[in-house]
This record gives structure tokens, sequence and C-alpha cells, in this order.
């Protein structure tokens, strides 16, 4: 069985596993490796929201990018990925940029997890708002743009963060909401130089956010949180 070996780790509680309903904003960098990891824990129902198309510049660091899918969106390259590693899940796609004007439209159910991975800042403080507001878990990731140090990489609340300046911005917009500053981020205390509007990124650190950001759920999961 394709699971076994985590089966082994997790006992009875892989049943636990498979009965998640996860949503996923943004599947590049980060966020495809999030999916990645999700999609070989067994989950058996995940929700993919990015409407992006994959590009070129994409294949230095995002899972599904290669040449032979460029062009295609981001979304149906993962629905196919992922039934490729788990036939049982159940796999539904919005290419959509999540903003106001549609963001009723992906909560047409409930889910037990949402995974912020896009760049977007708005779309980052309305998915956390509406994550709140649901009462829904929510993990989201910080800047890993510019990058080299998996050493500095952790898990803290958005309260603590330092050195990020997106989550800096996150923190001020979104101090109105005390529960909103409590959620679980992946940043990276590792300083930046000033540096261009084009972001610069490796294939290390943005996979390494989203594999950090599974692993929450993961030992959530095992700890029966």
């Amino acid at each position: 069985m394709e699971f076994q070996r985590l089966e082994i780790l997790l006992k009875e509680k892989i049943t636990d596993i498979r009965n998640l309903k996860v949503l996923i904003l943004g599947v590049g960098g980060v966020g495809g490796s999030a999916t990645e990891a999700l999609a070989r824990m067994g989950i058996n129902d995940i929700t993919l929201v990015d409407y992006d198309k994959i590009d070129i510049t994409n294949i230095n660091r995002q899972v599904i990018a290669t040449h032979s899918t460029i062009g295609r969106l981001k979304v149906d390259v993962f629905k196919e990925r992922i039934l490729d590693i788990n036939p049982n899940c159940k796999v539904i796609t919005y290419p959509i940029f999540y903003n106001e004007d549609n963001k009723g439209v992906i909560f047409n159910k409930d889910y037990d997890y949402i995974l912020d991975c896009c760049d977007a800042l708005k779309s980052k403080e309305l998915i956390i708002r509406e994550a709140i507001k649901r009462d829904i878990k929510i993990i989201s990731s910080m800047g890993a743009g510019f990058k080299f140090d998996p050493t500095k990489i952790e898990i803290t609340k958005l309260k603590n963060t330092s050195y990020d300046k997106l989550a800096k911005i996150l923190r001020y917009n979104l101090r109105d909401n005390k529960k909103c500053l409590e959620i679980p981020v992946v940043y990276s205390l590792e300083i930046t130089p000033k540096h261009d509007k084009v972001i610069g990124s490796n294939s290390i650190i943005p996979n390494m956010f989203g594999l950090y950001m599974a692993s929450i759920i993961l030992n959530e999961i095992k700890k029966g949180e």
C-alpha cells in the first residue's frame, strides 16, 4: 500500500489524516511543496486555489514546473499529479485570484485547515480574516524570497515574527483582531539586503517553507490536537 510507511508512524491516526479537508491558497514554490507533502500523506480532500499558469521562470523552484508543463494552469497540473499519487483524493480546483469579490466562492464546504501560500498581501489578509471568522485552522507563509539559510526558518505565531517585512505589514493590518495575530506562520529570521522589485529565489527555501507548513498539520494530527 502506498501509505503503509506513514501508517507505521501514525497507527490509527492515519484515518484522521485521510479524512482531512485542506484548502491551499497558492501552489507555487511554497504551496507546491506543501501540496505535494499533503498528497503523500494520503489526505483525501484537497482544494487548490491559484489563477496562475506555469512560466519558464518557475522551473528553478516549483515542483510542477517543467518544460513540458509551461503555459498550463498550475491547479490543473497539480490535480493530475495529486491523483497520480493518491487516486482516492477528491481534488477541487479554482483557477482564480482570491480577492474581496470572489472570496465566498471557495467556501462552499467546510475545511479543517487552510494553508496560505500566496504572495499577494491583500489576499493573505482576506484569507486569514475569513479563516478566523469561520473558525478554521490556518497556517500562513511569510516571505521566502532572497533567503539562503535553512537554519533560520522558524514556526511561530504571527505576533512573534521579526525581520520579515511582509509579516510586519500583516501584523499592522490585522491588529484589530487579536485572533489573527495568534495564527501559526512559517518565516525566516534571515536578514536580506534591499533588492529590486523582481524577487530572487532558489529551489531550497520556498520548498522548505512548504514542508514546514505541512509538518504542522502532520504533527497536530499525530498529537491529536
